[in-house]
């Protein structure tokens, strides 16, 4: 799997993901939330007794949900990880009743999901992945235009290098620099957010 994107995303990046999703519909961003989303949901449907089958349809019924509701989504009140264990939480007691088990409690404690962030630390969240859209468009075209075949058009590392007649090494260091660069700015940008209420 030497050609896959990196799976390396903060919670700011996966933020700004749903953000894409639910204002364009991006099926690159989705592609990172599942490729992230997809095996901790699983590892989560076996932690509640679920057969391999049931694990696995746990997680293409919440990324569907996902895909479809990321519109509803508010960085301010949860974070990604938190909404969308939400999401597969709903799903598993719809499905638990759908097999008619009237010994299932909803209510119970290994189906709760983790406890919302603070207002604090979402307002901050929000701040970031807005920062981090519009980072996108500071990059030089030749960066943008690798995410875009990457990330938008979803291609791998190898039938990227082939297109553009490059090496596959190239084609991964600069997709590196370009998130690097994305990384950077938005350290900058919180530094010097949690620097203004002192000035």
């Amino acid at each position: 799997m030497d050609d896959a994107p990196t799976k390396d995303f903060s919670a700011d990046d996966l933020a700004a993901c749903l953000c894409a999703v639910a204002s364009a519909q991006d099926r690159a961003a989705f592609r990172v939330l599942f490729d992230h989303f997809a095996p901790r949901v699983k590892a989560y449907g076996a932690r509640l007794g679920c057969t391999p089958q049931q694990a696995e349809e746990l997680v293409q019924e919440t990324m569907v949900k996902v895909w479809r509701k990321a519109g509803l989504f508010d960085p301010a009140k949860a974070a990604p990880s938190t909404w969308i264990f939400r999401i597969a939480r709903n799903q598993r007691i719809d499905a638990f009743r759908r097999e008619s088990h009237p010994e299932f409690d909803p209510n119970d404690p290994c189906l709760v999901p983790e406890e919302e962030q603070s207002a604090d630390a979402a307002i901050e969240q929000k701040q970031s992945a807005a920062l981090l859209r519009a980072s996108l468009e500071t990059l030089p075209e030749e960066q943008k235009l690798l995410l875009h075949m990457s990330f938008f058009q979803d291609m791998s590392h190898g039938v990227i290098a082939e297109k553009l007649n490059l090496p596959l090494g190239t084609v991964k260091s600069r997709l590196r620099l370009a998130m690097g660069k994305l990384r950077a700015r938005l350290d900058d940008e919180k530094m010097r957010l949690a620097e203004e209420p002192n000035q």
